[in-house]
């Protein structure tokens, strides 16, 4: 890669996207108020380059515009450039990705968006190839010198519209919570499913984990009884079958495919395909921390073998391959190395030959090294399109016989693979990604009944104690080198929350709860907005941009205002909080009309309104065999549960005054403030509430 003997300002950065630049000739700039005052000084346009260190096509603009002499020229001249990191600056991202789908329709990465010295908007799209690149650059700097009012016009309406997007219209009135919400968001969403092969009938296509929860708990749910606060609606009107037989298509179908690292376990970030063969092969964190809960809670449903070898083989990755010397997790792997896509991931039928020998074949067989897994340039991609026991019996062979070639060969081929040249590590520690690992960790331990994996939780969050926390009690977002970084966004805190409440639901600890509820205060004070009765994404402490966003909708990640909305309800319920009860359902009373119309962008708040349509049960324990009848609950899938236990007499936990002191171990299923007859066994409990 041709680089700029001298380097640029990004060189003084930690962001390793950042430093990818810092040897371009374009003068870049991190956002800094320097910066941005310089547009004003000099009264330039200002670029505003987005993207991530993973993203292969923000690597492919980078040669073709950004290392160029010529481009970095016109650049240096006419605009100040800024790049930003869009994992260490959200918050940015948000708005001028909003700005561009309003003028193109459609966003992503790398972003370059054009704005005024003052930071409003006039132009943006995301790749530009070099020619196109200069055309635009030429155009812009012509046009803010003859018509500059023009620009002024135009910025002032879109940004307009940007403060407009993601807003959210405060309902005072409710009809209350009723079926017919999800019968509506069901209608509309489920004619968009793709009955082959799972997930969206769409390409390109995203894991989007909160959506199969949402699917699966609700498909369980409406299987049992409602709630009599209920409207007369039927239950049956929403087919539960056929929800949960797409949820498990779709979770086969992405374990078996090619997104799914079939050697060295991991998800990348998408598919480019319909049959999740080909992805996009940057591994992020966020996915993986995500589909551990996914997978878990689908194997507490299945008792799927398939879903505990991506559970087992995921957390060997991750904790093999992002795991920082300190113990927080880094942020992503590249999609290329050595500046190919995939070419660390993929094979020739030669290399297979070559490494496997008399093995290939079954191999070959196995991941279809055929047709299926052909890909481009005679390599292959290494995929499944029947589980382990069907493969057995077509090759006449035992599961353990099987099983045993297999994994053989995986291991030659992970040795081989080793000596490839790795893809890029994007080696920063993001306190909101590392928060959805904590739940992950947590929900794989409840699943898999694995102690090892509550470890890894604990030392997480030990880890966000100790290294991400401010003076005042909040929050860094950006962990790097003995350093913390960047003011945290409403998506630290929200995902730290409902983390910490994992951890307590897991250990009985309630230091986890205090903490959880001092972080909850925070947010109170300084992330909510009274008048919508929402949270903003940014602190009232930070550096205001042209806008002050709320996040609503649930993407890759779960918006964080869905994500603290439920974490309200469940400690409103657990320290008997009117307020945050209150709160948390005027925030998803907002979000209804939403819902019903478009359920897989607020699928995290669909869960929290199950909350509220179904029964939730908190399972009170008390006695020296607490941890051990959470354990043998967690066998069983409860989708609307609440854990509540107590390793100190001293509780502070309302439910559990006065039970402490019991002799026997003792269990209380509660729902709507009322609790079943006391027993002793998880088994009557379980019948309490499945009658």
């Amino acid at each position: 890669m041709l680089k700029n003997n001298k380097a640029n300002s990004l060189i003084n950065e930690t962001s390793p996207y950042l430093l990818q630049h810092a040897y371009n000739p374009v003068n870049w700039y991190a956002w800094t108020e320097s910066a941005l005052t310089k547009a004003v000084v000099e009264n330039k346009l200002i670029l505003i380059s987005i993207g991530y260190s993973s993203c292969h096509w923000c690597h492919v603009m980078e040669r073709e515009c950004f290392e160029d002499e010529q481009v970095a020229k016109l650049m240096n001249e006419h605009f100040v450039c800024i790049k930003v990191d869009r994992e260490e600056r959200p918050d940015i991202d948000q708005v001028y990705m909003a700005a561009v789908q309003l003028m193109s329709g459609q966003g992503g990465w790398p972003l370059n968006c054009f704005a005024l010295p003052d930071q409003r908007p006039v132009y943006g799209g995301t790749y530009f190839p070099k020619a196109k690149w200069m055309q635009v650059l030429s155009t812009l700097v012509d046009i803010y010198k003859t018509e500059p009012g023009k620009m002024y016009e135009y910025a002032e309406r879109l940004t307009d519209g940007i403060i407009k997007t993601d807003s959210v219209v405060r309902i005072e009135q409710t009809e209350g919570f009723d079926i017919s919400i999800l019968k509506a968001c069901m209608d509309n969403w489920s004619v968009r499913f793709d009955e082959e092969f799972g997930g969206p009938a769409k390409a390109p296509k995203f894991p989007l984990p909160n959506n199969y929860i949402f699917l699966m708990r609700l498909a369980t749910l409406n299987k049992y009884k409602i709630s009599s606060n209920i409207a007369s609606s039927s239950p049956n009107a929403i087919d539960s079958p056929k929800l949960l037989e797409h949820v498990f298509l779709t979770l086969d179908k992405m374990a078996m495919g090619g997104i799914y690292d079939q050697l060295g376990g991991g998800f990348a970030r998408y598919s480019t395909d319909m049959e999740w063969k080909v992805p996009h092969f940057e591994k992020m964190l966020y996915d993986n921390a995500q589909l551990l809960s996914l997978y878990a809670e689908a194997f507490q449903c299945t008792k799927k073998e398939l879903y505990k070898e991506v559970i087992e083989q995921t957390i060997l990755f991750l904790t093999t391959e992002m795991k920082s010397a300190e113990g927080l997790f880094y942020s992503a792997l590249d999609a290329d190395s050595e500046g190919v896509e995939g070419k660390y991931y993929v094979w020739t039928k030669k290399e297979l030959e070559n490494v496997l020998g008399e093995n290939y074949l079954l191999f070959a067989d196995y991941f279809n090294v055929n047709e299926l897994g052909c890909w481009e340039h005679d390599n292959y991609i290494l995929l499944r399109n029947a589980e382990l026991v069907d493969f057995a019996a077509r090759q006449n062979l035992s599961v353990a016989q099987v099983q045993e070639k297999i994994e053989n060969a995986k291991k030659k081929l992970q040795q081989e693979r080793n000596k490839r040249t790795k893809p890029g590590l994007d080696d920063k520690c993001l306190t909101s990604w590392n928060a959805l690992l904590l739940k992950g960790f947590v929900d794989s331990y409840f699943a898999l009944q694995n102690e090892h994996y509550l470890h890894n939780a604990l030392q997480i969050a030990a880890l966000i104690e100790r290294s991400v926390k401010m003076p005042d009690g909040g929050l860094f977002h950006s962990y790097k080198n003995g350093s913390a970084t960047i003011e945290g966004f409403l998506e630290d805190y929200a995902f730290v929350v409902e983390g910490y409440i994992a951890l307590y639901e897991a250990t009985g600890n309630e230091e986890w709860v205090e903490k959880a509820n001092s972080y909850v205060s925070y947010c109170f004070d300084n992330f909510f907005d009274s008048a919508s009765g929402m949270f903003y994404f940014t602190s009232i402490k930070s550096k205001a941009l042209i806008a002050r966003k709320y996040e609503v909708s649930d993407n890759v990640i779960p918006a964080s205002s869905s994500s603290i909305a439920k974490s309200l309800f469940y400690l409103g319920n657990l320290l008997d909080n009117e307020y945050y009860r209150t709160v948390s359902l005027k925030m998803l009373n907002n979000t209804i009309p939403l819902l019903k119309e478009y359920g897989s962008g607020y699928s995290n708040w669909g869960i929290l309104l199950l909350q509220q349509i179904f029964p939730l049960y908190e399972i009170a324990i008390v006695g020296n065999d607490a941890k051990k009848n959470i354990l043998e609950f967690s066998k069983k899938y409860i989708p609307n549960k609440m854990f509540i236990t107590s390793s100190s007499v001293q509780t502070k936990i309302p439910l559990l005054k006065d039970k402490l002191e019991a002799k026997e171990n003792t269990i209380y299923v509660c729902t709507n403030k009322t609790c079943k007859y006391p027993t002793h066994t998880v088994d009557e409990a379980l019948r309490q509430i499945h009658n």
